[in-house]
């Protein structure tokens, strides 16, 4: 993909529904629609995984799992005057919250509204220096009361931010929620291409849009069972460690357009690393390496346990400013994914399952 290249369509889709964990379901019909088209079957669970399969009767079954679910927040809570109060799904940075605009999904469709607080102005000098709590915030829709609140929203309704796909520069484009919309995407992806090469195809490839990743690998631990791979490899972001105020020495060196990140550790198989590291090579794909020394935050820490366990991987994307509103990610890198496992896919050879 050159920087000058159309934004795939299924990606765009992706960052432009509107998924928090427990609420994903923009994202699948997305999923549904491009990756499902594609593959011999298109199953859906009780938790709301997609899960697509191609070459039902190949040999080892080939896992591929990205997450669909985002960072979101819930209405918990509506006072007298019709202001909002909420929690937060999954790990957001207090500071952020404040001051955005958020659409919340309700039975009657989106009501937009923006996340308030006490102005700066009318902060004593010790309040100016605090993080605000999550009730100290609150969602302001317009309303004048509580009656006409709710006859808009509902208690459990959710909200994300109002951020769109935007291209920045060349291939560096920002929008929330690639974490990790842009996973989903090289899991569905790589299927797609993968349907057109089927005859070079000895495995049976399972591509598998999760669920509530960010509160707990909750999809990732019932799809690993149900799906029961040889071999799995979870696509995920990763931490681009090459802006200001982010120290090497505790984080390792990855960067923006530098290439998928492929992780070493007790969470990797050691034969699934080493063959995605020689696919790289042998494809001329760039890539770069990260170390992580316990389970990973990621659906690769649930699918590596998965039954009497799996031969797991994981690949990441490099992104920029994680849970944040505006995450950055360059166009460069998740087509290298994409073709990465793709080669992954198609070297694998019957009765290969990655044992050591």
């Amino acid at each position: 993909m050159s920087s000058t290249s159309k934004v795939p369509d299924f990606l765009s889709e992706l960052l432009k529904a509107r998924s928090p964990s427990g609420y994903e379901f923009e994202a699948q019909h997305v999923f549904e629609r491009h990756a499902g088209a594609a593959g011999d079957t298109c199953d859906k669970d009780a938790i709301g995984n997609r899960i697509v399969t191609l070459n039902k009767k190949g040999d080892p079954t080939l896992m591929l799992a990205g997450h669909i679910d985002e960072l979101g927040l819930i209405i918990t809570f509506v006072n007298k005057d019709g202001f909002l109060y909420f929690d937060t799904i999954g790990g957001h940075d207090r500071v952020m919250i404040p001051g955005r605009r958020v659409v919340i999904q309700t039975t009657h469709g989106p009501v937009k509204g923006v996340t308030g607080k006490r102005a700066i102005h009318l902060m004593e000098e010790a309040d100016r220096k605090k993080v605000p709590e999550v009730h100290e915030i609150w969602i302001d829709i317009g309303a004048r009361s509580k009656k006409e609140a709710l006859e808009r929203v509902s208690i459990g309704d959710v909200a994300t931010y109002d951020n769109d796909f935007e291209i920045i520069h060349g291939s560096i484009v920002a929008s929330r929620a690639f974490d990790n919309k842009a996973g989903a995407y090289v899991v569905g992806e790589t299927l797609i291409r993968l349907a057109r090469h089927r005859k070079r195809l000895a495995a049976k490839v399972v591509s598998v849009a999760t669920t509530q990743e960010e509160i707990g690998v909750r999809g990732a631990t019932t799809s690993a069972y149900s799906v029961n791979p040889h071999i799995a490899i979870a696509v995920d972001v990763g931490h681009a460690t090459d802006h200001p105020d982010c120290d090497n020495r505790k984080y390792g060196e990855t960067k923006l357009g530098g290439g998928p990140i492929i992780c070493r550790g007790p969470n990797i198989n050691p034969k699934v690393f080493t063959l995605l590291r020689s696919c790289a090579v042998e494809g001329k794909i760039p890539f770069q390496l990260e170390a992580d020394p316990r389970p990973t935050g990621t659906d690769a820490r649930a699918i590596q346990m998965g039954r009497s366990g799996v031969a797991t991987g994981l690949v990441s994307i490099p992104l920029r400013y994680m849970h944040t509103p505006n995450e950055l990610v360059d166009l460069q890198d998740v087509e290298n994914c994409v073709r990465l496992l793709t080669a992954f896919a198609l070297s694998l050879k019957k009765g290969d399952y990655a044992h050591w």
